[in-house]
């Protein structure tokens, strides 16, 4: 195998949801890097696979591990990086390992497969052709209220994850924030036995976890319905101001994007903001 970094997406629950590029870089690679190497083992094993070497890198030791690593790879060895479960660095360590062997000049190869993010939203029914990956919200209720309350106004389906213990407090804060009339899709332990996906209104979605607790266990993809355009304002007015900010100034957008449309120019440019506000 090449001397590279192979960052390899590793199923998130069904332990046949992985590539057979993934197997075959896990079972060639010198050394396989893994988030915890309890749960790595026991993939491997089901997958008869043998590992040369393997080592820990996790979020408490990634910088320290990253140097050993990068040395390995300076010295002609390959390695492969794989998180807990779904494609590693997406809310999972691996950000800076992968930041660490770019700046040495040394190659990062993307294994891809499964995201829990993903499924969830394929399976979702939201027919809204973008999404917002956040991950997870803050852990404190203030916290998460405040980080719910700037993303408000976007109207693209919000994609979030969320511990089992969370949940409910987590669900109660989408609804104070973001209103009762948005869909909530709650994807639960997505590809494993117990597998769940509901949707409803955001103002039924604390009823229904708290009439069964079992719906509160494992871990979870929560999506949210975008916001509405502002009443009055088309769908085609905003894809109108969309196209003017991608060759525009922002209030050059907005400017022209009032005449063309008749839409409000103060209800434009809160838009505008809110749309260059989710690029950056």
């Amino acid at each position: 195998m090449e001397p590279a970094l192979y960052v390899v997406a590793t199923p998130i629950g069904n332990l046949r949801d992985i590539t057979l590029r993934a197997l075959d870089v896990l079972a060639g690679a010198d050394v396989v890097a893994a988030e915890d190497t309890r749960n790595t083992s026991h993939l491997l094993k089901h997958h008869g696979i043998h590992a040369k070497q393997l080592i820990a890198v996790h979020q408490h030791n990634e910088r320290g591990a990253a140097e050993k690593l990068v040395a390995m790879l300076q010295s002609g060895q390959s390695v492969a990086f794989v998180s807990d479960a779904g494609t590693p660095a997406v809310s999972d360590p691996g950000a800076l390992l992968v930041q660490a062997v770019l700046a040495a000049g040394l190659r990062v190869i993307p294994i891809p497969g499964a995201s829990a993010a993903v499924a969830a939203l394929s399976a979702s029914g939201l027919n809204a052709p973008h999404f917002l990956f956040y991950g997870f919200l803050p852990n404190k209720s203030a916290a998460r209220r405040t980080a719910l309350q700037a993303l408000l106004s976007h109207p693209y389906t919000l994609v979030f994850y969320e511990a089992p213990h969370r949940i409910v407090e987590c669900v109660a804060d989408l609804h104070a924030v973001l209103g009762g009339e948005r869909k909530i899709v709650l994807a639960r332990e997505v590809t494993k036995l117990f597998e769940t996906i509901h949707a409803c209104t955001l103002s039924d979605a604390e009823a229904w976890l708290q009439s069964d607790s079992n719906q509160q266990r494992g871990e979870f993809v929560v999506l949210v319905s975008g916001a509405l355009p502002e009443e009055g304002m088309s769908a085609e007015t905003l894809a109108t101001l969309s196209l003017l900010l991608a060759e525009l100034p922002l209030k050059q957008a907005v400017q022209l994007a009032t005449k063309i449309t008749g839409a409000n120019r103060s209800d434009l440019y809160q838009l505008a903001l809110s749309l260059k506000a989710t690029e950056s």
